[in-house]
């Protein structure tokens, strides 16, 4: 788009990700939302509280402006992966929350700062840690869509729900019946390449 701004093309990608995380839980129970679907225990609840902490740390430690939000996921003697999914006291309201309160602070800094502002990201390496505003939007917008990516597919492996919103899948136009025509075409494909 001719005369766009840059740093709202890239508020626009990051909101777009960032809506896409909280849509994939949409719909589900509790237990659907916790349930570790993957062998290294992925889940959908977990990968919000990731995304959310991980802006907080980004936009808010990386410049300066800390959030002020508890995460004791982070302290020296959490658990390992302690980010990566909700208690049974952590509701989804609360993740959830924490999510949108990290979009506000996210955001008042994206505002307040100058695409070429310098921060210091807290965990990376030190002969690396020197960022732009503009690096770290860019890595955030990465990681989002990383982890909605990982959301899709633990999504569809809870209920079959598929795409990128509830407007818009996304998808190839068919039914249940074409989909699972074209996955045993694909099963066969890949077998025939084994074979071969």
């Amino acid at each position: 788009m001719i005369g766009s701004d840059p740093k709202a093309d890239l508020q626009h990608y990051l909101q777009a990700g960032r809506d896409a995380l909280v849509w994939k839980i949409e719909g589900l129970s509790e237990y659907e939302i916790r349930r570790p679907v993957t062998p290294t225990g992925t889940n959908l609840l977990g990968l919000v509280k990731h995304v959310a902490s991980m802006e907080l740390v980004y936009f808010g430690d990386t410049f300066n402006r800390p959030s002020g939000e508890d995460m004791p996921w982070f302290a020296e003697d959490a658990e390992i992966n302690a980010d990566m999914w909700a208690t049974a006291d952590e509701s989804r309201d609360q993740i959830i929350g924490l999510y949108r309160r990290a979009w506000t602070h996210s955001d008042a800094t994206i505002d307040a700062l100058a695409l070429d502002a310098i921060g210091q990201v807290p965990h990376w390496p030190a002969e690396r840690s020197e960022v732009t505003l503009h690096r770290i939007l860019v890595h955030v917008i990465a990681e989002t869509d990383r982890h909605a990516g990982h959301a899709d597919i633990v999504r569809e492996l809870i209920d079959g729900a598929v795409g990128l919103r509830v407007d818009n899948d996304n998808m190839a136009p068919g039914d249940k019946s074409w989909w699972e025509d074209y996955r045993n075409r694909l099963e066969r494909v890949a077998r025939q390449a084994d074979r071969n």
